[in-house]
């Protein structure tokens, strides 16, 4: 039996990526972007070190709240959308959680009203 393509040519099994230090490649990529993402003369954004969903003592009680609001928004969301593809019974179950963490997206958001910001 004849092939019709030839046989891929050989290759090193190892990547030519191995050996490059990643804190090097993050570093250019920090100063690619901020190259072009910054105006010429301006000083580039700190970035933030901390985890992306970690809860530590120096967030602040406003960014405690506003991240609480928004994700019991989205969840109220899920759970409205979610009923619509279920059966009576368990809609009605679902609709009633919905309607719980709305009760606690708006406790949440008079907190964030009432809030005292420090001068």
């Amino acid at each position: 039996m004849i092939k019709p393509t030839p046989n891929p040519p050989e290759t090193d099994a190892t990547s030519p990526y191995e050996s490059l230090d990643s804190k090097k490649l993050h570093e250019a990529a920090d100063r690619a972007l901020d190259h072009y993402l910054c105006p010429p003369g301006s000083t580039p954004l700190s970035r933030r070190s901390r985890g992306m969903y970690a809860v530590t003592a120096d967030f602040k009680n406003e960014e405690l709240l506003v991240d609480a609001s928004d994700t019991l928004a989205s969840a109220r969301t899920i759970a409205h959308d979610a009923a619509a593809l279920l059966p009576v019974a368990q809609r009605r179950t679902l609709l009633g959680i919905a309607q719980l963490i709305m009760l606690s997206e708006l406790a949440v958001n008079r907190a964030l009203d009432n809030l005292q910001l420090p001068q």
